[in-house]
């Protein structure tokens, strides 16, 4: 049988693995780098999903451009665990969860797991509402009745984990292009003070007490807890390396990845915030709902507008809500070593954003303190991804550098920091030099 007849018979992730194998050993001088593409762009729909959306409406609504610079911080942040989460899996072959119940005692592993799980249905309510929300106003039903249709369509996706890697790459990976494309459209759109968005995207501002329940939001809607474990589990086994110089050429390729998928995340996010500004903020500072954003939209900037923004949001509640699936049965599997099929997954998950809705809570109200709890929970993944990576017995000739380990320190601190203002303001402490609301 030739080479060219046994490839046919090939499903698309056996072709992927063999071609990155073929680069990894040197047969092959010159390759498509989208080969390797796929654990990043499947970690970046977390840095677009429906949280941001509700953050960065509001961000932009209410204070125009001042916040732009915390979407800036929190993108370069989260760039830097990505690349680190990828690090581990490609390296040691364990993802984060896994790392975690091999290494620490059973009572931390057990607090982790519970505030990873906490984490996990916070992400999976915004996910899924903010598609419910989209399907609501695109098919003018209720918004009980896009929540079903969201978890069939999410589940469909699901299903197509079942025929390995790659396919779920590639319906991921044409989602987010989808939420990119549609906010090109809206910045061409949108009337844009490009002025003072330069100064929002590197002037550190909080202009009141109200800003830094928006920016631990930010920060909690762009680093996410869930992100940071799955792209360890995404790059595990998916090629597995035979030796360290392979291993070396694995870790580049993830981070000219992880450099350019979020990227692509950051500028959507600070488009959103951009567009926020230039519709609303002058006369509409008061929009602060995805619904009203909508409504809103077609006259001031035109249908083409709102349904470019629109189209972003279905394929953000989609794309994300099945990624948090994904992740959530991951963290689950790792922590505590057992499988649970993806339906019963899904339901679980799904129980929170139905009870929102049942209890008649504000659904963009919901989306925000979600993001704030992400933001809360973060530290926990974050401190362990840092734990592990800079351990030379575990990482080996990979472990941190010095500069690394202090970039990743630093960004630590700027999100506890963040949250323990938020803390501090929630019980009323007087904060010297924030203004009060």
């Amino acid at each position: 049988m030739s080479d060219a007849t046994a490839r046919v018979g090939l499903t698309v992730t056996d072709r992927t693995v063999e071609g990155i194998r073929e680069v990894l050993a040197g047969k092959m001088r010159w390759h498509s780098p989208l080969l390797f593409a796929g654990p990043a762009v499947i970690a970046s729909i977390a840095y677009m999903d429906p949280g941001n959306f509700a953050t960065n409406i509001q961000a932009g609504a209410k204070y125009g451009y001042a916040l732009l610079w915390v979407v800036v911080i929190a993108n370069v942040t989260a760039m830097l665990y990505q690349a680190l989460s990828a690090k581990l899996g490609i390296v040691t072959g364990r993802n984060l969860a896994e790392m975690c119940r091999d290494h620490f005692p059973k009572p931390v592993v057990w607090g982790l797991w519970i505030v990873s799980e906490v984490a996990a249905m916070a992400t999976d309510l915004a996910e899924f509402l903010g598609g419910a929300i989209g399907l609501s106003l695109l098919l003018h039903i209720p918004l009980i009745a896009g929540m079903g249709v969201t978890a069939v369509l999410t589940y469909g996706i699901l299903m197509f984990e079942g025929r390995g890697f790659r396919p779920i790459e590639l319906i991921i990976g044409a989602l987010v292009a989808a939420i990119a494309l549609c906010y090109l459209v809206e910045v061409f759109i949108a009337p844009i003070d490009w002025a003072a968005a330069g100064v929002g995207s590197v002037l550190p501002q909080l202009p009141d007490a109200g800003a830094v329940t928006i920016a631990v939001g930010i920060v909690g809607a762009t680093i996410m807890p869930h992100a940071i474990f799955l792209h360890s589990g995404l790059t595990q086994n998916r090629a597995p390396a035979r030796n360290d110089d392979e291993r070396r050429k694995l870790v580049w390729f993830s981070n000219v990845e992880v450099l350019i998928a979020l990227t692509v995340a950051g500028l959507v996010n600070m488009a959103m915030v951009i567009m926020a500004a230039s519709a609303f903020h002058e006369g509409h500072s008061e929009v602060a709902e995805i619904e009203t954003a909508y409504s809103t939209l077609t006259p001031l900037l035109g249908a083409g507008a709102a349904g470019a923004f629109l189209t972003a949001l279905l394929a953000s509640g989609l794309s994300s809500s099945a990624v948090g699936t994904m992740a959530g049965q991951m963290i689950m599997q790792g922590f505590v070593g057992f499988r649970i099929p993806i339906l019963v997954r899904r339901l679980v998950t799904m129980i929170p954003a139905f009870v929102v809705v049942w209890l008649g809570v504000n659904s963009t109200t919901a989306l925000v303190m979600s993001q704030v709890v992400l933001s809360i929970a973060l530290p926990a993944p974050v401190i362990a991804l840092l734990i592990f990576t800079r351990r030379k017995d575990i990482m080996g000739a990979f472990a941190n550098s010095r500069l690394t380990n202090a970039a990743a320190i630093v960004g630590a601190f700027l999100i506890l920091t963040l949250n323990l203002i938020l803390l501090l303001q929630t019980f009323g402490v007087d904060i010297p030099g924030l203004p009060s609301s």
